[in-house]
């Protein structure tokens, strides 16, 4: 879904801004408060975050625009970013569920045995 970008309040008697440049372009991959667009006045430079994690899927304001305070000025789909990042939550999860049996076995061992050693320690430790 959707989750919009508006121009932050950039302070009391500021109440438009300039986009000067957009610092990820359409369709790439964002994280919150990563930086997107930068927005300059008279007073100050200000770069707006990502609200949210996904890919941003519009910009609504061309670089060179004045925007207002308040304004939407673009778009970032968390819907995109959570498919993106579900495969990857998923795999550690395969791995260490199935140590040494599936295609990844060289992997997920030793990802298994660095787990087994400190719980290993521990217990021996507090003996």
């Amino acid at each position: 879904m959707p989750v919009q970008i508006k121009v932050p309040t950039l302070g009391e008697s500021i109440t438009e801004a300039l986009v000067a440049k957009w610092l990820k372009p359409v369709g790439a991959r964002v994280e919150v408060d990563e930086p997107l667009v930068e927005l300059e006045t008279d007073k100050i430079t200000v770069e707006v975050p990502a609200p949210v994690a996904g890919v941003l899927s519009r910009q609504g304001a061309a670089e060179g625009a004045t925007v207002g305070v308040g304004a939407v000025i673009g778009e970032v789909d968390e819907s995109a970013g959570a498919g993106a990042q579900a495969p990857a939550a998923a795999a550690p999860r395969g791995r260490s569920g199935r140590a040494g049996r599936g295609g990844a076995s060289g992997r997920a061992g030793d990802a298994g045995r660095p787990r087994a050693r400190p719980s290993g320690r521990a217990s021996t430790s507090r003996a």
